[in-house]
Parts: C-alpha cells; sequence; structure tokens
C-alpha cells in the first residue's frame, strides 16, 4: 500500500468517527433518553395457600357442635356457643405416623386430646364434668396421610344435663 493510499484510508476513517459522533450525539435541545423502568419485582408476601378441606369433619378451635350420639343429629354440626350444644374444639393436633388399626388412631387421639380435656376441667372446676370426645378419622383416611385430628369435649354422661350452654374458653 502506498502512501497515498495509507493517508486516503486514514482520512477516510477519521471521516466516518466525526460523522458516527455527530449523528450519535445527543441534541442539545433534547434531553437523553431515559433509562428503562425497572422491572416490577415480586410481590414481598405469598398469597395465601388455599384452605386444606378434609374428608371428615375438622373444626378450629372454639368451634361449637351437636354431635350424633348426644343429639341424634345425622352429622356433627356446628352451632352458636350461646346456644345449648353437645361439644366444643378445644384443639387441633397431628397424630404421630406408623397407626396401624382403629384401635391405635383412638388411643393416639385421645392421648393428644387429653392436656385440651384437661385444661377445660380446671378452668371449669370439675375433673368429672368433662368427657375428652375427639372427632376420630377413619383409619382410611389416616393411611391415605391424613394426620390433623379435632380434640372436642363433651359434658359428662354423669350429668343430668349434656348440653353446654356457653363457650368453654380453654
Amino acid at each position: 500500500m502506498s502512501g497515498r493510499q495509507k493517508a486516503f484510508l486514514a482520512g477516510l476513517v477519521a471521516a466516518l468517527v466525526v460523522v458516527a459522533a455527530v449523528l450519535l450525539w445527543p441534541d442539545p435541545k433534547e434531553p437523553a433518553a431515559a433509562p428503562p423502568p425497572p422491572s416490577p419485582s415480586p410481590s414481598p408476601t405469598p398469597s395465601p395457600s388455599p384452605s386444606k378441606t378434609y374428608p371428615y369433619p375438622y373444626y378450629p378451635p372454639g368451634t361449637c357442635l351437636l354431635m350424633p350420639w348426644i343429639s341424634g343429629v345425622k352429622d356433627s354440626t356446628v352451632t352458636p356457643c350461646d346456644q345449648p350444644h353437645d361439644a366444643e374444639t378445644t384443639a387441633n393436633v397431628v397424630m404421630p405416623d406408623g397407626l396401624a388399626d382403629d384401635r391405635a388412631v383412638n388411643k393416639a387421639l385421645l392421648e393428644l386430646c387429653a392436656p385440651s380435656l384437661e385444661a377445660v376441667q380446671r378452668q371449669q372446676g370439675g375433673f368429672d364434668l368433662y368427657n375428652n370426645s375427639p372427632i376420630v378419622p377413619l383409619t382410611k383416611y389416616y393411611q391415605q396421610g391424613y394426620r390433623d385430628a379435632s380434640c372436642t369435649v363433651t359434658v359428662s354422661n354423669q350429668q343430668s344435663d349434656r348440653k353446654l350452654t356457653a363457650p368453654l374458653h380453654p
């Protein structure tokens, strides 16, 4: 390449740099474009998950009920606590793994519910006034992985009136 060709190429490159700078340089009358807004971040609190449902009766503590073996209703039925009722849910518990049959499920549930029964008895002033009457899920549900159960307290069958008339508030 001759010196003349090198000079021509150098001039051409310089001209291209000047043209590019002029075309790309922002106009002083117009502000430079703002940077794009930040992408939206996920919500700091996750949306609540749907409530767990059960194929058997399961109630939150403080729920008052009419029970089939006392009131003759078909299924346990929620009722206001200020009206006569048969039972009140005092706790919810989770049964351990490894229970093999109805007897083991019943025994475990009675043991798990005993502290809430004792709390009611202490608060109400009588250790023979109430029964530990948990709502026992069928063993088939237990074997399907359901471990949650409701502890309920009923009036002792030694009492003349087996109805509760107000919340127990253990």
